[in-house]
């Protein structure tokens, strides 16, 4: 294997082969799925791995688990209308959510790509942090980054979470309309403290999603960074072939 290529983790290979399964028929919708012992010995994985795959199928809509009974599949997920829209999802995300849990609100040095895009001129910025999990499982690290003139008069630099989303708040606050969302999307290996957030090992791969957030000027008014397992997530789109 090249150095260029990561070998996908246990639970990840498990989860593919279910899905196939699923889909080809072999495991048809309302079907009891083997047992957690049986798919340890049948991919010759811990337990702890055999869990974590049925979680994440669970997750994403292809099965429902029941306590004492097992796992049942409930077929191939209908697909989303649209593409995921990660920087507006951030806008719209009360930090008081279910699953989401606020890790960190401070001044920090930007990111060499967050600086230039908020053009910070390397004068410090404020940045709230927060995890989303799903079934008890880390889904995403969120990170926003604001300039200074952005934060007074606003909550952002509390460390409570906010009840309301950035969208609203900023509208409220500030009087700020977001006008547009530019997105960056990057393969990379976990870096920093991410695979402790995440809870992956530092040699997995994430995709990383860098927003710039515009008023109508096409001035970014702050930055933001979600950061999700490479294993727990894929990109599918629909659309024409042209004659």
């Amino acid at each position: 294997m090249s150095s260029l290529e990561f070998e996908p983790p246990k639970y990840a290979r498990v989860v593919l082969e279910v899905r196939r399964r699923i889909e080809n028929g072999d495991y048809p919708p309302g079907s009891l799925l083997p047992s957690e012992s049986q798919l340890v010995r049948e991919f010759a994985v811990g337990r702890t791995t055999v869990v974590r795959a049925l979680q994440m199928l669970q997750q994403d809509g292809w099965i429902t688990r029941e306590h004492g009974r097992g796992s049942f599949v409930k077929g191939r997920p209908a697909s989303a209308a649209r593409p995921s829209r990660p920087g507006l999802a951030v806008l719209d995300q009360p930090e008081t959510s279910a699953g989401v849990r606020l890790v960190d609100v401070g001044q920090v040095e930007a990111p060499g790509p967050v600086a230039g895009l908020l053009d910070s001129g390397g004068a410090r910025v404020l940045a709230r942090r927060w995890v989303t999990e799903r079934d008890g499982i880390v889904s995403e690290v969120v990170t926003c980054w604001f300039p200074q003139e952005l934060t007074f008069g606003t909550d952002l630099d509390k460390p409570e979470p906010l009840p309301v989303g950035l969208r609203d708040h900023l509208r409220t606050v500030k009087g700020l309309r977001i006008d547009h969302i530019t997105e960056r999307l990057t393969a990379r290996l976990a870096a920093g403290d991410e695979p402790g957030l995440l809870g992956i090992k530092e040699s997995e791969p994430v995709l990383s999603t860098l927003a710039s957030l515009h008023d109508a000027s096409d001035a970014v008014r702050f930055v933001a960074q979600v950061v999700m397992p490479g294993s727990l997530h894929e990109l599918e789109d629909v659309y024409s072939v042209p004659d």
